[in-house]
């Protein structure tokens, strides 16, 4: 006998953000006021792109990046969360996730701007400290000990999405399936009890396929791939993730990784850690953490690879 209330209705909000869209599915009963939800689900992402931003000039985040060494300047509560997991999962990493990479980003065409070869070569040559080093964090506030541009591209749609589980939970929806464009997080299950059920995507430059299939529960899952922002130099592809020893893109990084974890912005963090590290060093990174990640590489004869560590993705090992 089926699970599944026949009182519920099924609910797909959507709006947009950060250059994508959001999206809630859940089944309520009738009681739900969809349209109060849908407003405060679209102001919740608004509230990250308007602190977080770094296509708007006058974000939150924008400010801080033009604020003067060693002032200490207020901050909103959304922006200094995430400032903080960053640096926490910077420290973590070894420096490997570092969100001061706003220099680099810019330069090489991955923000507002075109690339720039004279930013590019400044970049480069930048002794990049690491920003959980160089910014500081107290009593809401924030300061900056050295020169810094903060970029928060690789946790902040990752907490937009935690912030839209949020909003749920605050109407009393238990069970619900948000995302903004890959990064997804999963409140309890389907109406008939089933798991949710999440594409892990194929790293394809060309369309959008499945690679496998992933059943999530009270979970968050976050992708960070090469495929679908690059840009091309001398015939090679280069991907927006940045390289902190380098101030570049990687240049022998997994097509992409995924991570699941108790929250999006964690999960869209570590993914972005893995990436930087590499395969081999991020799967040991990853077994000893104890996260549950999956890398997928592209082999020669164009197939791809995969190898995971963790319980749901620790005996993924085929082509």
């Amino acid at each position: 006998m089926s699970k599944m209330s026949t009182d519920l209705v099924r609910h797909a909000l959507n709006g947009p953000t950060m250059g994508t869209r959001w999206s809630a599915l859940f089944f309520s009963d009738t009681s739900v006021d969809t349209a109060l939800l849908q407003a405060e689900l679209q102001a919740a992402v608004d509230a990250v792109d308007r602190q977080m931003s770094t296509w708007k000039a006058d974000s939150d985040l924008m400010q801080l990046n033009a604020a003067p060494i060693g002032e200490w300047r207020p901050l909103p509560f959304h922006l200094l969360r995430v400032l903080g997991l960053g640096l926490a999962i910077g420290r973590a990493s070894g420096g490997v996730f570092d969100i001061g990479m706003g220099q680099a980003v810019e330069a090489w065409g991955f923000g507002p701007s075109d690339a720039d070869p004279l930013a590019i070569r400044a970049a480069m040559d930048h002794a990049h400290l690491p920003t959980h080093d160089v910014l500081a964090l107290a009593n809401g506030q924030a300061c900056k000990r050295a020169p810094l541009a903060i970029d928060l591209n690789g946790i902040a749609k990752g907490y937009g999405v935690d912030l839209l589980a949020d909003v749920l939970e605050s109407h009393g929806v238990s069970n619900a399936l948000v995302g903004i464009d890959g990064e997804m997080r999963a409140l309890g299950h389907r109406p008939d009890g089933t798991a949710w059920t999440i594409a892990i995507e194929a790293p394809d430059y060309e369309r959008r396929a499945p690679f496998s299939m992933l059943a999530l529960e009270d979970a968050a899952v976050a992708t960070s791939g090469d495929y679908r922002h690059w840009i091309t130099v001398k015939d090679r592809r280069l991907s927006h993730t940045m390289d902190p020893a380098r101030g570049a893109p990687l240049l022998h990084a997994p097509a992409s990784v995924t991570v699941i974890a108790p929250t999006c912005a964690e999960a869209d963090a570590w993914a972005t850690a893995l990436m930087v590290m590499g395969v081999d060093e991020g799967l040991r990174f990853a077994q000893q953490a104890q996260l549950q990640a999956l890398f997928l590489t592209r082999q020669p004869d164009g197939s791809v690879q995969s190898v995971g560590s963790g319980p749901l993705f620790g005996d993924a090992d085929k082509n």
